[in-house]
């Protein structure tokens, strides 16, 4: 039984550490596609919220990150399994609230290329 909880554990663990690094890493995604997104509304061709929108999401990536890095660091194993937890919500939501953005984002740029539709 001992050697089947610390299997467990080292999955849980490896778990934190990809949320930690897909979490930090889609901050980056999340931070140039503002950026992209700048440059077209400066060029004059659309105007959209999805910059904004993707501000939000990368603060949830964020938060996700620094919850799987503080669980983590975790000494006890119940706070570590309720951080992680925490962790998976928060990034599940991300990752669903990007889809949209990518929804959105087409959308805008579909509509604002076909002005007579």
């Amino acid at each position: 039984m001992g050697l089947d909880d610390n299997n467990k554990t080292k999955l849980e663990e490896d778990i934190c550490i990809h949320i930690f690094t897909v979490s930090s890493a889609m901050v980056g995604v999340c931070l140039t596609v503002i950026g992209l997104i700048r440059v077209v509304i400066t060029l004059g061709k659309a105007d959209t919220l999805a910059d904004d929108l993707l501000a939000s999401d990368a603060l949830l990536f964020l938060t996700s990150c620094l919850l799987s890095y503080a669980a983590l660091r975790a000494r006890s194993l119940r706070r570590m399994h309720r951080i992680e937890r925490a962790a998976d919500v928060v990034f599940i939501v991300a990752m669903v609230m990007m889809t949209a953005i990518c929804g959105f984002i087409t959308y805008s740029i579909s509509v604002s290329s076909n002005p007579g539709h």
